[in-house]
This record gives structure tokens, C-alpha cells and sequence, in this order.
């Protein structure tokens, strides 16, 4: 059997290799609708493949019912999730991985009362670039923010105004 050289690119060694270290300061802990997402591999980072986001979740946190034109997969790393993905409830505990795919309708909840840890893959990129935006910059990984009530609403109605840009539709919280 003859290789085809054309199957596989070369290495780009002008493509530097990627170490990040969720609780370093050196990556972005952004507090989101009551969660705090630490950025560990960007578009930047991947060539616009894929992001990689490292999610704390406390006890009674996750986002409101929504859709995206990218593909999603959650490892749960500690505790435990009740993910509702096209209207059906899975229960995701610390080992297990659960795919979304694109536009599926679906929100994550964190029903228990212990803080939950996930990482978060979203294929291609933007995602990262949609927390940066939306988010508010935190010290750690498991910090929060102390957002006002008018300020909460603020990043919702970011959110709102910027979610297309971003292949994102917010749904309404009927699921």
C-alpha cells in the first residue's frame, strides 16, 4: 500500500505548544451568571479548532436554556450536573462525559449542595471569546464576584445583545 503524502500536514513548528494550569493567574477566571469559567486553551491557542474551559459550578449554578451552531462536551470532573439536553434530563456525575451537539437546545444545573467541576470542549473556538466578553474577571478558579442585582442584569442583557455574534441563541427558561 502506497502513503499518500498529502494525508497528513506537516508539523507547524512556528505553533507553540500549550501548558496551562487551571488555578494559575496566569489564565482567565471569569464569573458568568453566578459560575466561574477559567479559560485553559483558546481559539488562539488551537488554531480556531477548539477551546477548552475548566468550570466551577456551586450549588445551584449553571446557565439558562440555550443553542449554539458548535459542537459542546462536558467531562464532569467533581460533584455532580443534571444536564436537560433537547428537553430530556441526564444526571452526570464526577467520570462521566456528556456530548451536545450543535444546536441542540440544553442548560446544566447544579442541583446538589456541593460545588461541582467540570472542562468544557466546544469545537470550533469562540466560546472562550464570548466568556471574555460576557465575563468578569475573578482572582482564582473558584472565585466569585459581587455583582449587584442591576449588575446582573447588565451581563444578562450583554449576553443577550452579544450571543449572536458568537453562534449562540439564549432560550427562553421554559425547559
Amino acid at each position: 500500500m502506497v502513503e499518500d503524502p498529502k494525508a497528513h500536514s506537516a508539523d507547524d513548528p512556528k505553533r507553540d505548544v500549550t501548558v496551562a494550569h487551571p488555578d494559575s493567574s496566569d489564565v482567565p477566571h471569569l464569573f458568568i451568571a453566578g459560575d466561574t469559567y477559567t479559560i485553559l486553551l483558546t481559539g488562539t491557542d488551537t488554531a480556531g479548532k477548539m477551546c477548552l474551559i475548566d468550570m466551577h459550578v456551586p450549588p445551584g449554578g449553571g446557565p439558562g436554556p440555550h443553542r449554539h451552531d458548535f459542537e459542546e462536551t462536558f467531562t464532569v470532573l467533581e460533584g455532580e450536573i443534571d444536564m436537560t439536553i433537547r428537553g430530556e434530563m441526564i444526571g452526570a456525575k464526577a467520570g462521566q462525559t456528556v456530548h451536545v451537539p450543535a444546536n441542540a437546545p440544553h442548560l446544566f444545573t447544579n442541583a446538589t449542595e456541593q460545588p461541582a467541576r467540570m472542562l468544557c470542549i466546544c469545537e470550533p473556538a469562540g466560546q472562550d471569546e464570548f466568556f471574555r466578553a460576557v465575563g468578569v474577571p475573578v482572582d482564582e478558579r473558584t472565585s466569585t464576584a459581587d455583582l449587584s442585582d442591576e449588575d446582573e442584569r447588565a451581563q444578562l442583557e450583554k449576553a443577550e445583545a452579544l450571543a449572536s455574534q458568537y453562534d449562540t441563541e439564549l432560550l427562553m427558561d421554559t425547559e
